[in-house]
């Protein structure tokens, strides 16, 4: 693919990235921008969708306007380019008047080569007036899928985003996503009209990630061993569904000694900023968050995502998993699970106001996520599959390739299930038909007179941990449902009467009561480190660098980059220069400092 961008666009990518080569199709996607073409993108987190607009923005004549929906993070991406040597500025409310007034004045002066504004203030009257006044070399919408209103990051002001093409038709858009399948896609094209766009789907495998679900019970226990085995220094993000949630597991990880800061809708934007800033800079933080927390994150060394709770859509999954790796290195990805969690997320959408159309597509989105959690084959061949690729063989890179689940004939088990809550009345919840199938008798049992039914105690060859495990695949392939009126209480589908009336078999992933300790933890993070101690010095020097300059560790180098320069040991300005990541602005900036450090380190090894 090299063959097909123009010399400037190379000799771009590595004076100012560092690169020799570009990745995956970002030479067609740059070339096609260059040469004043349309373009949607999907590639994944990590695989450099920003450079695909950012070195067609130096190259063509006037600024490239970049519509980011996160106020948060653009003063950490234009930061990270003004240290790369490119100019880049944002227009936000955060801002000062006269703040906004000497950006505005570079853009008349031609003397930005990217400019970062939100939707909402894109389609101001005012910003469009000064839009006409300029030359523009490219739009590139970022996050394009928040477009899509079947989505779950819908944004209004995205809507309004054809207008560019309306107003500027010479001028070429870029629209960019790592999460859409193919019904969104479809919507971005239709709602930016982008008819004549060229597409460039890359595959949304993540390989560095290793894909671990876990059902059942004290999920925070769990997610500490899995932290404790795998990851006690590293980075790392735990999403939460509630508020009160976040503070209270932050709490807890913080007194077991981790720092672990909370992230919320809830709190303040100051308070916000302040632990989104010191994950970004400090190393080793966690952050506790609900999903108000992550979307545009550019940290690249985060090594784990858990999930306590279970999304509720595949592409929720696999946007908030993806922030986990992105430079490439080994990372886990982590979700715990119950019963609750079904319930909970089928009653949230059967009470929905919403249009019945989209309450249908999201029933649809849920049972696809509570597919990929009961799935006893290869992780991510599913996961896949949702996004229309086609993964041939298992990954051998998840919790089921390497532990294959056993499965059991579940139908008697299934039919006495489903026969204690039809004579219970369909009206109790889980808990309560378990104690029933057990045998247990207590004031409301008796009162109810179910100690009598014929169902009462015909459950005792299961443990009460099968029975929560059974019922939990039951309603999560939609034998049973969960009653939004009833408080939670289970009725039976029509999907139950085949089996009910012996006209179907039902096998189920087995959960015997070791096996939460047989399948504990994930798989260890193994980073190759072929000189630890060199390593360590150079992350230590990073990290003054950054604070000296205000700027995350990463911006100055990746974690790769230095584990390049500990195996390498490059000792001139040329040899540093041919390590990854090492760009001309850099080197000029930091090479000197680098290369000091690994000299004197040598000479103490001699």
């Amino acid at each position: 693919m090299q063959a097909e961008v123009c010399d400037a666009a190379l000799e771009a990518l590595k004076s100012h990235f560092g690169y020799d080569q570009f990745r995956f199709r970002q030479a067609e996607i740059v070339q096609t921008l260059i040469n004043g073409g349309d373009a949607l993108v999907l590639m994944p987190t990590g695989g450099g969708k920003s450079v695909c607009y950012q070195i067609p923005s130096m190259l063509r004549d006037g600024v490239g306007i970049v519509i980011s929906p996160l106020i948060a993070l653009m003063q950490d991406q234009v930061n990270a380019l003004n240290t790369l040597g490119i100019r880049a500025s944002f227009l936000n409310s955060s801002q000062t008047f006269e703040a906004r007034q000497v950006v505005e004045q570079l853009l008349r002066d031609e003397n930005l080569d990217l400019l970062y504004v939100s939707p909402e203030r894109l389609n101001t009257g005012d910003f469009f007036s000064l839009l006409s006044n300029i030359r523009i070399a490219l739009f590139a919408i970022d996050e394009a899928h928040c477009v899509s209103q079947w989505g779950h990051d819908f944004r209004a002001d995205y809507l309004r985003l054809k207008v560019l093409h309306e107003t500027f038709p010479q001028v070429p858009r870029i629209a960019l996503t790592a999460t859409a399948d193919r019904r969104t896609r479809d919507e971005i094209v239709q709602q930016l009209g982008l008819q004549n766009a060229s597409r460039f789907v890359n595959s949304f495998d993540r390989p560095n990630i290793f894909y671990r679900i876990s059902e059942g019970q004290s999920n925070r226990q769990r997610l500490w061993q899995f932290i404790e085995d795998n990851h006690e220094n590293d980075a790392g993000i735990v999403y939460c569904l509630s508020r009160k949630n976040v503070e209270s597991v932050a709490d807890w990880l913080a007194a077991k000694g981790r720092i672990a800061l909370p992230y919320h809708a809830g709190m303040s934007n100051q308070q916000r900023a302040l632990h989104q800033n010191r994950f970004l800079v400090e190393e080793g933080v966690i952050i506790v968050a609900t999903i108000a927390f992550g979307m545009g994150i550019d940290k690249p060394d985060v090594r784990f995502v858990a999930h306590l709770n279970m999304p509720r859509t595949i592409e929720a999954y696999y946007q908030e998993t993806g922030r986990a790796g992105r430079d490439g290195q080994p990372a886990n990805a982590w979700l715990a699970y119950g019963i609750q969690d079904v319930i909970n997320l089928r009653m949230v959408n059967q009470q929905s106001e919403a249009h019945e159309g989209y309450k249908i597509q999201q029933h649809q989105k849920l049972e696809a996520m509570l597919g990929l959690c009961e799935q006893v084959g290869c992780r991510r061949q599913t996961l896949l599959a949702y996004f229309d690729e086609v993964m041939e063989q298992p990954c051998k890179h998840c919790d089921n390739c390497l532990q294959p689940p056993s499965t059991w004939n579940a139908t008697e088990a299934a039919r006495k299930a489903l026969s204690c809550v039809y004579r219970t009345g369909q009206r109790f919840g889980i808990n309560y038909v378990v104690d029933i199938l057990l045998g247990k008798t207590d004031e409301r049992i008796e009162r109810n007179g179910h100690h009598r039914i014929s169902t009462w105690g015909i459950g005792q060859d299961l443990s009460n941990k099968q029975w929560r495990s059974l019922f939990r695949q039951l309603l999560a392939f939609a034998y049973l449902e969960s009653d939004a009126d009833l408080h939670g209480g289970l009725r039976l589908t029509q999907l139950a009467r085949p089996l009910l009336s012996g006209d179907e078999s039902l096998h189920l992933r087995e959960v015997s009561e070791s096996s939460s300790k047989t399948r504990r933890g994930s798989k260890r993070i193994v980073i190759e480190q072929t000189n630890q101690p060199l390593f360590e010095r150079l992350r230590k020097l990073r990290k003054s660098l950054a604070d000296e300059n205000d700027v995350p560790p990463y911006v100055i180098f990746h974690d790769k980059t230095l584990h390049e320069m500990a195996a390498i040991q490059p000792l001139d300005i040329e040899q540093l220069s041919e390590i990854g990541g090492v760009g001309e602005k850099k080197l000029q900036r930091f090479g000197k400092a680098f290369l000091t450090e690994i000299e004197d380190f040598v000479v103490e090894e001699a």
